[in-house]
């Protein structure tokens, strides 16, 4: 493990951090907050960058059940831990480290049935406020989802992590063959991690259906083989085209939008796989015809979250650098600056970006 020397001179730790807070949906503030202190076993990273997703971008637009305004937010990053608590026997002040915000129980029924991707408490614990200078992290994600960063790899791109781990667990159990043919609905942030992480597992036949030109290019970039304007009248007649008449093997929706996951259950061919990873406003309903899903044995598949295992493997993936992950970060913004960041992210010519404290 890598450690920073700390100069016996340095200058004392402030009192005061900066940290965006999400007043109300629309609205944010730049707040002087206290440092947090680490609990028993946890500790305190000093953010070196926190990345910009869709989760984020949702709560800023209009709100989110699970971060009650006013809150700190943001939950991509990566940085140096400044501070560590009692028990930490792993980590030590100025180690540079990689981390997800939420980690399972360990104890709870789903945790005992290797489900702690719906582990009781996994959402109720995570961690939010990656867009500030400081972080505190519970000794739950210290001791399962956090991992030391080696110096080669930016931490723009070590806090790819988290939301990686979530495309890992998607992918989880689905056989993916290299000459498969795989159809990635949208091409958001998230829809191209799927693509990268894809294509470093090898497949070569990857198609991305959306409609921004900038995304697409970056898409090719990582690896899709080729990419077709998002169009529902037109795009199960481009897919039979392209799939000799069969259709995808595997149809990953990563949209959210209702329409988009009744549209996939057709882009698949007989016997294939679609996976539901967009999630859709909570209250909505999809129609299937069943038909379709029991005569042409359509298997669905609807992962939710992570479990450490996934993170690992995000981590190996980061590592391994097969594909140029730093394409997915468009820009910088500092802190100061959030706000025209998440503007900038709604208009859409953009994948994510990298906020600097």
């Amino acid at each position: 493990m890598t450690h920073l020397t700390m100069p016996t001179d340095a200058p004392p730790m402030p009192a005061l951090m900066r940290a965006n807070v999400l007043l109300e949906p629309g609205t944010i503030e730049m707040q002087h907050l206290p440092i947090p202190d680490p609990e028993p076993g946890g500790v305190v990273v000093q953010v070196m960058t926190a990345l910009t997703c869709g989760t984020d971008l949702k709560a800023f637009l209009r709100g989110h059940p699970k971060f009650p305004t006013p809150t700190l937010f943001g939950h991509e990053f990566a940085g140096v831990i400044a501070k560590v608590g009692p028990g930490v026997t792993r980590f030590r002040e100025g180690d540079r480290v990689m981390s997800t915000h939420s980690a399972p129980c360990g104890v709870c029924y789903y945790c005992q049935c290797g489900q702690e991707n719906l582990c009781d408490t996994i959402m109720s614990s995570m961690v939010l406020g990656a867009y500030a200078e400081y972080i505190r992290i519970p000794e739950r994600i210290v001791r399962q989802n956090m991992y030391p960063k080696p110096e080669n790899l930016p931490y723009r791109e070590a806090a790819l992590m988290e939301p990686l781990a979530c495309v890992v667990h998607g992918l989880e159990g689905v056989t993916v063959r290299e000459d498969d043919t795989v159809l990635v609905l949208g091409n958001g942030a998230i829809a191209l991690l799927h693509v990268a992480a894809l294509k470093a597992r090898g497949v070569e036949n990857i198609i991305v259906a959306g409609r921004r030109a900038y995304r697409q290019r970056v898409a090719r970039a990582i690896g899709a083989a080729q990419t077709v304007d998002f169009t529902n009248e037109t795009l199960p007649m481009q897919i039979r085209e392209l799939t000799g008449g069969r259709g995808a093997d595997l149809v990953i929706e990563c949209t959210g939008q209702p329409h988009i996951w009744e549209l996939a259950v057709h882009l698949a061919r007989r016997g294939g796989t679609v996976i539901f990873f967009g999630g859709c406003r909570r209250g909505t309903t999809v129609t299937f015809d069943t038909e379709r899903i029991h005569y042409d044995e359509i298997t669905l598949r609807s992962p939710f979250h992570m479990t450490p295992r996934a993170v690992r493997q995000a981590r190996e993936l980061l590592l391994e650098r097969r594909v140029d992950w730093g394409q997915l970060i468009t820009a910088d913004y500092p802190l100061e600056r959030l706000g025209e960041a998440l503007d900038q992210l709604q208009r859409g010519d953009c994948i994510k970006f990298a906020i600097l404290p």
